[in-house]
């Protein structure tokens, strides 16, 4: 089964924030040991687009729980990486537990997407491919989005290099490029990406994501290139560079049109 559709699965997430130079470093390491994800077959640099689509409340309160800090948290958030028609939405709703991130998703008919984020009730018929877990995800993000009162507030997109193990889903090193983010308040799935900000700079994002224990040669790697752990959530750093304020219900209506003003 495809890493990418797997429903629930727990696991530990380390990031860095290296210079380009590094993380090119990391590239030729892990072409010893990892292959590239399936998306990445034949592109160049390995790399895909992803765009996501985060909700919240009025208030931000997702943003908050994690400015916060507070231990068991979550975010709602829509993925999808291109515009075709027949490509699905993921529908995911990413907990942390202390250490640990748990994360479901549902992959839901492109179609079906806009009137479940306006509140209309999930039905069976709206997922890709019905399956009692996938639909029982969908539910539960419904479900949360109700009680938070979430609606979309932030669009990020990037560019991804992901490495992962020939063998089994334990191990999977993602480099991030270009993270940029913006307001974006409405149910359109675009996959455009306006000249938002760049909320790293120019600067790649690394994440190792493993199951239980990640090996050695990972440990070694780290070291080897001087990589520093440290946080970086896309969806509050990138808040934070654009302005809170910019993502206010007030502000939102002229935001999106001020943001590609800005950016001319």
């Amino acid at each position: 089964m495809s890493h990418h559709h797997q429903l629930q699965f727990q696991r530990f997430e380390l990031k860095y924030i290296v210079p380009p130079g590094t993380a090119l470093a990391a590239r030729n390491f892990l072409q010893s040991y990892l292959e590239p994800d399936e998306y990445a077959e034949g592109k160049s640099d390995y790399s895909y687009a992803i765009h996501s689509l985060y909700l919240d409340s009025e208030r931000l309160s997702f943003f908050w729980h994690t400015v916060n800090g507070d231990k068991n948290r979550f975010k709602l958030r829509l993925r999808f990486y291109d515009e075709a028609p027949d490509s699905p939405v993921f529908f995911e709703i990413k907990r942390r537990e202390g250490d640990v991130i748990r994360k479901q998703r549902a992959a839901v008919r492109r179609e079906a997407a806009a009137s479940l984020l306006v509140g209309q009730l999930p039905h069976a018929d709206d997922l890709l491919r019905p399956d009692p877990k996938s639909f029982a995800c969908l539910r539960e993000f419904c479900r949360l989005m109700q009680q938070f009162e979430a609606r979309p507030i932030a669009r990020i997109s990037y560019l991804r290099e992901a490495w992962v193990s020939p063998d089994n889903d334990d191990l999977r090193i993602t480099m991030d490029r270009q993270v940029r983010c913006w307001p974006h308040a409405t149910e359109e799935l675009s996959a455009d990406v306006v000249p938002g900000v760049f909320v790293f700079g120019q600067t790649p994002v690394i994440e190792i994501k493993f199951t239980c224990r990640h090996p050695d040669w990972v440990r070694d790697m780290v070291r080897a290139l001087g990589m520093l752990r440290e946080s970086a959530a896309k969806y509050v750093d990138g808040i934070q560079t654009v302005g809170e304020h910019h993502f206010t219900r007030t502000e939102r209506k002229y935001s999106h049109e001020r943001m590609v003003a800005i950016h001319r």
